[in-house]
C-alpha cells in the first residue's frame, strides 16, 4: 500500500531516521518541486513567474483537502510562532480574560500568550498530570489532564492553547474531547498542530478547533521554515490586524491604491512576499504523499511501526511512556536507566538518528520505514544501552 522507497524517501540511503518529530529529510517530491521553482528563477526571475501563479491557490486547496474544510480558511506562514503571533496579537482580549495552557508547551505556543500579559491577560498553565502514562517518573513532563483543565476553566476564559501531540513525551490531547468540552463554553481552541499534522488525523471542524498553527518540516517532511495556518471563519472575524503588507489587501498589485481593504478569507494572515520554493515544494508533497494515503492509515502505520520497536526492546533497559490509544503519537518517549545523552551518542555509528528532550530518548519513525527497521533500531539500542 504504503510506497516506502528509497527513491521516495532518499534519507533512507543514509541510515535509520526516527526523529520526524525534529527536522526532518525532506520527500523526494518536495525537493524536486522547489528545485523547478529555484531552477527557473535562476534562468529568468520575474519572466519565469507566471508558470507558477497558481502555487500559492493550489497550496490552500491542498492543504483545506487535508484538514477536510475549505481552501479559504489556509494561510501560507513561515512557522508555529508566525502563526501563533498573529492570533494572540490580534484577539479581541479584554483586562481580566483568561488563556489556559500547559507548562511545559513548545515556547512556540507559550511566548505569543505571554505577550498578552501586557495587556491584562491572565496566563493559566496545567501541570503536569499523575493521572495519565504508564508512569509518575518526575524527572520529565507526563502530559496534562482534562480534570484539571475542567477545574481551571472560569467564566473569563477565552482561549485555550495547548499542542496536539507534546514534543517531550508524545502525549496526545483527545480532540475530540476537547472540542465538544469548548464548544459548550465558547471558548476558542487553538491548536500547535506541528507534532501531528502528518502523522495523525487533525480535522479542525469536526473537532470544534478555532485554529490550527503548523511547522511543516517535521511531520509532513517539508522545508525548513515553511508552516501553515488553519483559521475558522467566525474565528477569523474575530482577528485584528497586527502585520499589513503589500499582499494584504484585496487591490492586489495596485500597489499605489492604498485603500484599506484587506482580505477576510486566510489570505488575511499573508501579509507579504511568501517563499514560493516552500509552496511549490509542500504542494509536491500533498499530492504525491499525504493527499494520497489517508490520516488514518498513516496513524495506525506508525503505531504499528513503534508496537514492533517496543516488541524488541529490552524491558529491563529502557522505560517506555505509554499512554491509552486515544492519547498515542507518533513519538514515543523513552526513558533508559542509563545516561540518555551518552545513548543517543552511541546509537549515532549504526546510523541511527534520534532526539533527546529532557531525560526522554524520542523515537519517531514515520510510516515510510520497514519492519526491519524497527526491529534493527530495538536491537541497537539494547546492545548500546548494556
Amino acid at each position: 500500500m504504503f510506497d516506502k522507497s528509497e527513491k521516495a524517501f532518499p534519507a533512507k540511503k543514509n541510515g535509520l531516521f526516527l526523529s520526524h518529530c525534529a527536522i526532518s529529510p525532506m520527500q523526494r517530491h518536495a525537493k524536486e518541486a522547489a528545485q523547478e521553482f529555484l531552477d527557473a528563477m535562476a534562468e529568468g526571475g520575474i519572466s519565469r513567474l507566471p508558470a507558477f501563479y497558481k502555487l500559492l491557490p493550489k497550496f490552500h486547496q491542498q492543504c483545506g483537502r487535508l484538514f477536510k474544510t475549505d481552501a479559504t480558511n489556509i494561510s501560507s506562514v513561515h512557522n508555529t510562532a508566525e502563526a501563533m503571533c498573529l492570533i494572540a496579537n490580534g484577539y479581541p482580549f479584554q483586562p481580566g480574560d483568561e488563556i489556559i495552557s500547559y507548562i511545559h508547551e513548545f515556547p512556540s505556543n507559550h511566548y505569543p500568550w505571554r505577550l498578552q500579559e501586557k495587556r491584562g491577560v491572565k496566563l493559566v498553565l496545567l501541570s503536569d498530570s499523575d493521572l495519565i502514562g504508564s508512569f509518575t517518573d518526575s524527572r520529565s513532563p507526563r502530559g496534562w489532564s482534562m480534570e484539571e483543565l475542567e477545574q481551571k476553566v472560569t467564566a473569563r476564559t477565552r482561549i485555550i492553547a495547548v499542542s496536539h501531540v507534546q514534543f517531550t513525551n508524545g502525549y496526545a490531547a483527545d480532540l475530540k474531547q476537547l472540542g465538544a468540552f469548548c464548544k459548550e463554553r465558547n471558548i476558542d481552541l487553538v491548536i500547535d498542530g506541528a507534532q501531528s499534522v502528518g502523522c495523525l488525523p487533525l480535522y479542525p471542524k469536526e473537532y470544534n478547533v478555532s485554529a490550527v498553527a503548523v511547522s511543516c518540516w517535521k511531520w509532513l517532511m517539508g522545508p525548513f521554515g515553511t508552516g501553515l495556518l488553519y483559521t475558522s471563519p467566525r474565528f477569523r472575524e474575530k482577528i485584528e490586524i497586527t502585520m499589513a503588507g503589500s499582499s494584504s489587501m484585496q487591490q492586489g498589485l495596485e500597489y499605489l491604491d492604498h485603500t484599506w481593504n484587506p482580505h477576510v478569507d486566510g489570505r488575511k494572515f499573508e501579509y507579504s512576499t511568501l517563499s514560493w520554493e516552500h509552496l511549490a515544494a509542500l504542494n509536491g508533497l500533498l499530492k504525491n504523499v499525504f493527499l494520497r494515503y489517508s490520516m488514518d492509515d498513516i496513524r495506525a502505520e506508525v503505531l504499528r511501526l513503534q508496537d514492533i520497536f517496543l516488541e524488541h526492546l529490552d524491558p529491563d533497559l529502557f522505560n517506555p511512556l505509554l499512554f491509552p490509544d486515544a492519547n498515542r503519537s507518533g513519538i514515543l518517549a523513552l526513558l533508559p536507566k542509563k545516561n540518555a545523552g551518552e545513548l543517543v551518542e552511541r546509537l549515532t555509528k549504526h546510523r541511527i538518528v534520534v532526539t533527546l528532550r529532557s531525560e526522554y530518548i524520542r523515537i519517531a519513525p514515520h510510516f515510510y520505514l520497514g519492519d526491519d527497521d524497527m526491529k534493527r533500531a530495538a536491537e541497537c539500542f539494547n546492545m548500546e544501552a548494556v
